[in-house]
């Protein structure tokens, strides 16, 4: 080539393909680590992902169950998310970045294999003679180095033997994401290893946390973020970490809070552990009686046994020690005894408070469960009845548990003039919260022309969806006074987002009713905010009606 002055110019051409050599070296490699490889692994992140038991492993998806989106009926949760940082991608990466929400109902497996498909995408797109020149950002460039062999200088062996995958690194990428890969490639005691092993990290997890590290992109489901939580801890990299709390604080229910609990202590995320021991106050029976509280250690079973704020009675929490002994003794691999029960639970059994359980509930329960020794039997049986009780080693004062606050809606109340009447028709009204909270029940008014009973159906909803109901009976005394009318269990309440509370009342027609309503009120720390509901049919609303008080935990 000669340029406007005669000169020769020499023109280089780049053709950035995968040579064969390096693809068949990478086809042959192996999948699994070698024997000599294979070590005793520590349990942690083992017991973390897959929370091992006998008969069954449950993956972290078991406890954030997939949720419809608001446009498929369900509460508009998702268990996957992500995060782009803040430069925007051209149009022209979609082929490197644009699949990375990975879907849960796979397992982990699929979501390796979707990093895996994109990694096929990336070498589509480097094929082309000038890829740089494709993309404008760095971050856009440095995402198709992203799990892709081109110019990969390390390569990890991660997962345990038997799932173990070959996954490909660049030193300076991850040196520059992490503190951890930098000490390991450029540190005083840097090795220049061309393989290294990672077993106590699951590759989903890895390729998650070197998907952010490349791409500045946060990808998480319920099948991977505890796995991912763990390796963003090991590896330092405290974004990521933050966003797996966030993920695991956002699916947070009564259902997952036990294993949560235990979770959040092995990371020492205190405000994980806060939000966790809140679910478990206020929805402490769905909570001890959940699958995963059967999951925990030993030590979580402790904390939980003698919180003083568990917001259940005592023969629950009897029985869930119970159930949480069965399972250990079948992790443990032992004969599933009553002796064995006891032997497990060891001094934790002291914790339950049996003494402040009502007679009934002892004689019928755990008098009769044989984890009691006859002589504790009996001396309970003293200590509900004897005025000269014996001493027990059991605790005898009850649990504190949770105090309701209300949450009253209107300045005033009013009757006679203008009468509410009651015909079987709904009373709705809508309230969003910015904190999350635990709804117990609501506050009814009741007759204006003395004391009457009333038959209430109330229920709670989110976009259609029922959350909570109850079919019940109150007593009015004819005083202006609102009396509750409980939910079976409280219902989480989330932030920013509105629920419908409703009620149906028949009895005496003449009620009671509320009027100056406001749209915001601000109980504690929580505030609430009203709108009218489409469903009310008897002419509640923001600034007249029923439904005076929420009742809730916070």
């Amino acid at each position: 080539m000669v340029d406007a002055k005669g000169r020769n110019m020499k023109c280089l051409t780049f053709l950035l393909m995968l040579p064969e050599s390096v693809k068949s070296r990478s086809s042959k490699s192996p999948k699994t680590a070698s024997p000599s490889g294979s070590s005793k692994l520590p349990p942690v992140c083992y017991e973390i992902i897959t929370l091992k038991g006998k008969k069954k492993k449950k993956m972290a998806a078991d406890l954030f169950p997939a949720k419809k989106s608001p446009s498929d009926g369900g509460d508009g949760s998702v268990t996957g998310t992500t995060v782009t940082g803040s430069t925007s991608s051209s149009s022209d990466s979609s082929d490197s970045s644009s699949s990375s929400s990975s879907s849960s109902s796979g397992g982990s497996g699929s979501t390796v294999q979707q990093y895996h498909q994109q990694n096929l995408n990336n070498n589509n797109t480097i094929q082309n003679c000038n890829w740089q020149g494709l993309y404008s950002t760095i971050r856009e460039r440095n995402s198709v180095m992203f799990n892709n062999e081109l110019m990969a200088d390390v390569h990890f062996l991660v997962g345990q033997p038997g799932g173990t995958e070959r996954l490909p690194g660049h030193r300076y990428v991850l040196a520059v994401g992490s503190s951890v890969f930098h000490a390991m490639f450029y540190g005083e005691l840097a090795e220049n290893k061309g393989e290294i092993r990672i077993p106590d990290v699951e590759p989903a997890a890895f390729l998650a946390m070197l998907k952010y590290i490349y791409c500045d992109e946060i990808d998480l489901s319920a099948d991977t973020v505890l796995a991912t939580l763990y390796a963003a801890k090991k590896y330092i990299v405290p974004h990521l970490a933050r966003a797996c709390v966030n993920f695991l604080e956002t699916s947070l229910s009564a259902k997952n809070a036990c294993v949560l609990l235990s979770q959040s202590c092995l990371f020492e995320e205190p405000e994980l552990t806060q939000r966790c021991w809140e679910v478990i106050d206020a929805q402490a029976e769905l909570a001890l009686r959940s699958e995963g509280f059967c999951d925990i250690d030993a030590q979580t079973l402790e904390s939980i046994l003698q919180r003083e704020t568990l917001n259940t009675k005592e023969l629950v929490v009897f029985e869930a020690a119970l159930s949480w002994a069965e399972a250990e003794c079948q992790r443990k691999e032992i004969t599933l005894s009553i002796d064995n029960k006891r032997k497990v639970l060891g001094e934790a059994v002291y914790l339950i408070r049996i003494p402040t359980m009502a007679l009934d509930d002892f004689a019928n329960g755990a008098a009769q469960s044989g984890v009691l020794t006859l002589h504790e039997t009996n001396d309970i049986f003293l200590w509900y009845t004897a005025a000269n009780k014996p001493e027990l080693q059991f605790a005898s004062e009850p649990r504190k548990g949770l105090s309701p606050q209300r949450c009253h809606r209107f300045q005033s109340c009013a009757y006679r003039s203008n009468q509410w009447r009651y015909r079987g028709r709904c009373d709705s009204i809508q309230f969003a919260v910015d904190k999350r909270v635990f709804i117990a029940g609501f506050g009814l008014y009741g007759s204006s022309c003395g004391s009457a009973e009333y038959s209430a159906r109330i229920e709670l909803k989110r976009q259609g969806v029922l959350l909570g109901q109850n079919h019940t009976k109150y007593f009015s005394d004819g005083s202006s006074n609102t009396f509750p009318v409980w939910f079976e269990y409280p219902v989480q309440i989330e932030p920013d987002t509105f629920y419908t509370a409703s009620v149906v009342l028949d009895g005496s027609e003449l009620s009671y009713f509320g009027q100056e309503g406001v749209t915001e009120v601000q109980c504690g720390r929580v505030t609430y905010q009203f709108q009218c509901s489409s469903d009310s049919t008897n002419g509640t609303g923001v600034q007249g009606g029923q439904i005076p008080e929420l009742i809730f935990y916070a």
